[in-house]
């Protein structure tokens, strides 16, 4: 007898659940870019893929999810329309990112350089807790 396909619970794609748990790691006032998540989660040319991660909230996740803090390679907004170009750049103003006059984050100053590695490589080396 054949047994019926048991459906994956709702829910996001498990690359986009990384994103999102990256990204909500990300500290106010601090930014990084699609391409540098993407290399964190070991996608090095995935950048895209973020964004259509981060395009997909909705929900619950949308209030919980700084998407706001993800900006393209070149420090801008990310132009997908005006709207969300603009709310973005409000939401970070509002956590005190400053935007040049031609509409970019300084990623020098401003970049997030992700979790630090060394807690979890201390976390590996002495192995699981007792």
């Amino acid at each position: 007898m054949l047994r019926p396909a048991v459906r994956a619970a709702a829910g996001p794609p498990p690359f986009y659940r990384l994103v999102y748990r990256l990204v909500r790691r990300i500290p106010r006032g601090r930014v990084m870019t699609y391409g540098q998540v993407a290399a964190m989660l070991g996608r090095p040319r995935g950048g895209r893929a973020v964004g259509t991660a981060l395009g997909a909230l909705r929900g619950p996740l949308l209030d919980v999810v700084p998407w706001q803090r993800v900006v393209d390679a070149g420090g801008r907004c990310s132009h997908r329309d005006d709207f969300w170009a603009d709310i973005q750049r409000e939401l970070l103003e509002s956590e005190g990112v400053r935007f040049d006059r031609h509409g970019r984050v300084d990623l020098k100053r401003l970049r997030w350089p992700g979790p630090r590695r060394s807690r979890v490589s201390a976390a590996r080396r002495s192995g699981p807790a007792r």
